[in-house]
């Protein structure tokens, strides 16, 4: 509804304002059952039959708001914006205006009467005040449901005034401390500008400028946070935006270096040394099992190559690259990539010992020197002379024709060296892994079914087979031959192998043309050429594969046999067919020596 419907008092200005103006259909008008006061309820009140008679199609269209057709046909909102849109009005015209208006009000004065009648409201609220014929508060009204209390009637428009409050009214919300500014008239309603504080200049106070930096927020002037009536910003100490800008270069350069190194690292060509090191010497263990980008890694922590990608993509590049055996290799420092991969595929740079199968002690012996720098002949010494305190088997060694305890007990493998290895220590772990597969084999139980008096027999048939064969077939078929060649019927060999590997043990050579009768007129432990039966002891190291041949022979009752050209070997169970074989084989090496 209209001011100038309401009264004398204009609505309440402020949004959040607690009585600020009705919510109705036009933005003028509480609806019924709203809480306006105190959060309470209202009671609802019906109509007077009086107003549904005279205006029935209002009651029916607007059945829960007062007065519909007060505010809408006679004031509507429009007309209202058309009388106070204008430039303001001094004083006297205002009151002008308000006597004109004054017989509109008193023509619903009768109407408002008509509603004046109500009962007081259940829970206590202060009643309606009643309207005079010219549309003033005369103070002695009550409340009604669908009409809600003005607080402005009888105020002067221009002034606030408190109006005397009557039992059970509700206070004047304007008069408490935290309450809004009172309305002001439509000519005064202007929103004064808050003022604004200016800032004044102090002394820089923190620990860029040099003070003490303390925390205060006071507005005193010379303290952190106060103002000047200047208005002028607070100056920035030099220092402050120095070190500032530090640490943004800072920030900004570290983030480009790692980016950098990042992108290099990622697509740039990986850092590499040049040549093939320097004198300084280091040994790199290469575990089993490692591959290219473990060794790079393993390489370069040991100061050999520049990076670890560096020596991936050598081996990447090198055809044999990915053939690296595991070991310890003697390389030098700073080392490229590319001279690093072609030391380590080459097998003999590795700092190891392979015992091959069928090598004998000698050999052996003269490796351990050579790579551990000793003397020649310290190995063999210490074999020799220590033989039963290197782990050997209680049925191993016992024979003191044997020319060397140890031999058939190295087992056949390869050994890494390290900067603590000694004689002694790889002596011992080649007895040990022997032994072990020995043990494994079941040596011992397997002696008496072939035949033979001890285990050591057994490996000293696998030492023959090894030596004299190229492959297992060779040596399935080969200690066949040994076992009917011992055996008491025979009466070709009389129960002697005849097998030239044993006198070249014994001669300590390795020759294939020798002279047959000097062989046989030789009276060594060792020579089958004169001795009946099997040598004394193992002539070298056999392997598994020779280990389990002669385990399990061919039974083929293979007597003879003789390699013809020196690659395959062939077997004949008679006499007769090995002098064939002999003859032929004497013409070969007539032929290849130019006779």
């Amino acid at each position: 509804m209209t001011e100038y419907g309401r009264g004398r008092g204009p609505e309440p200005w402020h949004p959040e304002d607690p009585l600020y103006g009705d919510q109705g259909r036009t933005g003028h008008q509480t609806q019924q059952g709203q809480v306006p006061y105190g959060g309470a309820p209202q009671q609802e009140y019906p109509q007077e039959p009086q107003y549904q008679q005279q205006y029935p199609e209002q009651y029916q269209q607007y059945p829960q708001q007062q007065y519909p057709e007060y505010e809408q046909q006679q004031y509507p909102q429009q007309q209202y914006q058309q009388q106070y849109q204008q430039p303001q009005y001094p004083d006297q015209q205002y009151a002008a205006q308000q006597e004109a208006y004054a017989p509109q009000q008193q023509a619903y004065a009768p109407q408002q009467q008509a509603y004046a009648p109500q009962q007081p409201h259940p829970q206590g609220r202060p009643q309606q005040p009643v309207y005079d014929n010219q549309g003033w508060d005369t103070g002695q009204g009550q409340y009604v449901a669908a009409v809600q209390a003005d607080p402005y009637v009888g105020a002067d428009p221009y002034a606030q005034q408190t109006v005397a409050g009557y039992p059970g009214e509700a206070p004047d919300l304007y008069t408490t401390p935290e309450a809004y500014p009172p309305p002001q008239p439509p000519g005064r309603r202007h929103l004064e500008p808050e003022p604004v504080e200016e800032e004044t200049e102090e002394p820089e106070t923190g620990f860029l400028a040099g003070g003490g930096g303390g925390d205060d927020d006071g507005d005193e002037p010379g303290r952190r946070g106060g103002r000047s009536k200047g208005g002028k910003p607070k100056k920035r100490s030099g220092m402050a935006c120095l070190i500032a800008a530090v640490v943004i270069l800072g920030v900004v350069g570290g983030g480009g270096y790692y980016g950098y190194s990042y992108i290099k690292a990622r697509f740039g060509a990986a850092e590499d040394f040049a040549g093939e090191g320097t004198d300084e010497l280091v040994d790199v263990e290469i575990p089993k099992g490692a591959l290219l980008g473990q060794m790079g890694r393993i390489l370069k922590d040991a100061g050999v190559v520049a990076s670890a990608q560096a020596f991936v993509d050598a081996a990447n590049t090198n055809p044999r690259g990915k053939s690296i055996q595991p070991g310890i290799y003697p390389m030098k420092k700073k080392m490229s990539g590319a001279a690093a991969v072609a030391l380590m595929i080459d097998p003999s740079k590795l700092n190891v010992i392979t015992v091959t199968e069928g090598m004998r002690n000698a050999k052996v012996y003269e490796a351990i020197d050579k790579k551990l720098g000793k003397p020649e002949g310290t190995t063999r010494e210490i074999a020799l002379r220590d033989a039963k305190n290197l782990g050997l088997p209680a049925w191993a060694g016992n024979n003191p024709k044997l020319m060397d305890p140890l031999e058939g007990f190295l087992y056949p493998m390869r050994y890494d060296l390290s900067k603590d290895s000694t004689p002694e220590s790889l002596l011992k772990v080649m007895v040990k892994n022997a032994s072990d597969k020995y043990a494994e084999a079941g040596v011992e139980s397997k002696a008496k079914e072939l035949g033979l008096d001890n285990p050591l027999q057994v490996i000293t048939v696998a030492s023959l087979v090894n030596a004299e064969g190229k492959n297992h077939d060779d040596f399935r078929k080969m200690s066949e031959v040994v076992y009917n060649r011992l055996k008491k019927t025979n009466d070709v060999t009389n129960q002697k192998i005849e097998f030239d590997s044993t006198y070249n043990y014994a001669k300590g050579q390795s020759e294939i043309n020798f002279n047959l009768k000097e062989a046989q007129a030789f009276n060594n432990p060792y020579n089958t050429h004169f001795i009946k039966g099997l040598p004394v002891g193992p002539i070298g190291n056999p392997g598994l594969d020779a280990l389990t041949a002669t385990l399990n022979p061919d039974h083929g009752g293979w007597m003879f046999f003789v390699s013809v050209d020196g690659n395959t070997t062939t077997f004949t169970k008679t006499y007769d067919e090995h002098l064939k074989l002999v003859d032929e084989f004497q013409e070969r090496q007539k032929q290849k020596n130019g006779g």
